[in-house]
């Protein structure tokens, strides 16, 4: 459907630019040494290549593929939208998949997630403002967790109650801008509350829980076999009793995280081991493993 590797990100205009800037193995800019000091606001791309305002119908019942999606959204296959909204999408995807299961407990108007291991993210939190559209009229709050996050944003939090906008100046998702500028000085609520919080779970979940118990745990590109840091946190989500949905690169990736899970914890996955209707559609270059890698590919649950 998209096909990036015959239309180059910068035919796109859009390479090392904005939210863009660590989607590319050319030797640029990484997340982790960049400036994380403002939000990035803007996709770089014209109206009819993003989701920069709110859906013209309501969410399908059935959505469960890129093509439902751009379909829904009103893009064109040929958009690079997708590189950057598989992490909204693939929050959206772990949620339908405990909720199939009977995992999650009732929520109406209001959704608590604990997002662990956030690092591109970082660049690209303006993206998570999609959840508007894929939960209309629940109110999310979002505690990014993780090592990745400076110290300096420690704490920081981040309303969103509007799109990342498009760079046609005469779109109406800039006048959105001014309206989100004018309830944020008004101190009206937001759709989506982000708050970071810096270091590993297991260190600082108990001040989390204060604030938020978590109706859900989301970890994407987990890398759960591959750190040992992993080890006290999975004997903390054992203990919450909340259920846990876990991304990774590759289906082997998913299947040594689920042994190193049951040897922690006891458990074997409640939900299986499958494919991510909604990972990057981007193959990763350079992987260390010698099967085909793809952002949030395959998932899984507790």
């Amino acid at each position: 459907m998209i096909s990036l590797s015959h239309s180059p990100k910068s035919r796109l205009g859009v390479h090392l630019l904005g939210m863009w800037i660590c989607e590319c193995s050319c030797g640029g800019v990484s997340a982790s040494s960049y400036d994380h000091s403002r939000l990035m606001s803007s996709w770089n791309l014209p109206s009819e290549l993003c989701p920069c305002r709110g859906p013209s119908s309501p969410i399908p019942d059935c959505l469960t593929s890129w093509k439902d999606y751009y379909e829904w959204r009103h893009i064109p296959f040929c958009s690079p939208a997708s590189l950057l909204l598989h992490w909204p999408l693939t929050i959206f995807r772990a949620i339908q998949l405990a909720t199939l299961e009977s995992l999650l407990p009732e929520f109406a108007n209001e959704l608590r997630i604990h997002y662990l291991g956030p690092e591109r993210e970082l660049l690209q939190l303006v993206i998570f403002g999609e959840l508007q559209a894929l939960f209309p009229g629940v109110k999310l709050y979002i505690d990014l967790v993780g090592p990745a996050i400076p110290n300096v944003r420690d704490g920081e939090k981040i309303d969103l109650c509007t799109y990342a906008q498009c760079n046609d100046m005469g779109c109406e998702c800039q006048s959105s801008a001014d309206s989100y500028r004018e309830r944020v000085d008004t101190r009206l609520s937001s759709a989506i509350t982000l708050r970071l919080h810096a270091g590993c779970y297991h260190d600082c979940y108990r001040e989390l829980l204060q604030d938020s118990f978590p109706h859900i745990i989301i970890a994407p590109n987990a890398g759960v076999a591959a750190y040992k840091s992993w080890i006290p946190t999975l004997e903390v989500i054992k203990d919450l009793k909340v259920p846990a949905v876990f991304s990774d690169y590759c289906e082997e990736a998913c299947h040594l995280a689920a042994s190193c899970i049951r040897s922690v914890t006891g458990y074997a996955p409640r939900i299986p081991i499958q494919i991510n209707p909604f990972r990057q559609p981007l193959c990763v270059e350079e992987s260390a493993l010698y099967l085909p890698c793809y952002s949030n590919c395959f998932m899984f649950g507790l």
